[in-house]
């Protein structure tokens, strides 16, 4: 499907006196519209005439542009899905979720930290705080994961996906 036959389906629409032709066979009122506006419906794909010669409104030429204009379905992936539904804007929307999905989400947070960088705790709680306003209860769950060390308030990240 071409981005003209598309064009020419909404200039059809923009023009008064075709979409009110369109709206009258839709509404199966065919009489009295003017053969060279039923002939230019027909040309976009908007009008047929059926066996015995009467004019109809087809609009499912709207469901075939639309069809064929679709971005094809990203599968998203479990994370990802995960992802989209507590982390919104990049903040996450609750902390309360069952432990594989937190772990999904705690995983995502912990690539914040560089690996072999040794955070003292104020930097850790400024950089989680960005995910969610109780930052403790969300550094403790990541310690308690072992996605993040702990001695002496030093933190350093110790688990979870590292990005190449």
């Amino acid at each position: 499907m071409s981005d003209e036959e598309i064009r020419r389906v909404l200039g059809l629409l923009y023009q008064e006196d075709t979409l009110r032709a369109f709206a009258s066979l839709v509404l199966g009122d065919a009489g009295g519209l003017s053969p060279k506006v039923l002939h230019k419906l027909a040309g976009g794909g908007l009008a047929a005439r059926d066996e015995s010669g009467t004019w109809r409104a087809t609009p499912e030429r709207f469901r075939e542009l639309l069809r064929a204009r679709a971005e094809p379905a990203v599968e998203l992936s479990a994370e990802e899905r995960v992802l989209r539904t507590f982390l919104v804007e990049g903040r996450l929307t609750t902390l309360a979720m069952r432990r594989d999905k937190r772990l999904v989400v705690l995983r995502y947070i912990a690539r914040v930290f560089e690996p072999g960088v040794r955070y003292p705790e104020k930097a850790v709680n400024v950089a989680l705080r960005a995910f969610h306003d109780d930052y403790a209860a969300l550094r403790r769950y990541l310690v308690d994961e072992e996605l993040l060390s702990r001695e002496d308030n030093v933190y350093w990240r110790s688990g979870g996906p590292v990005d190449m």
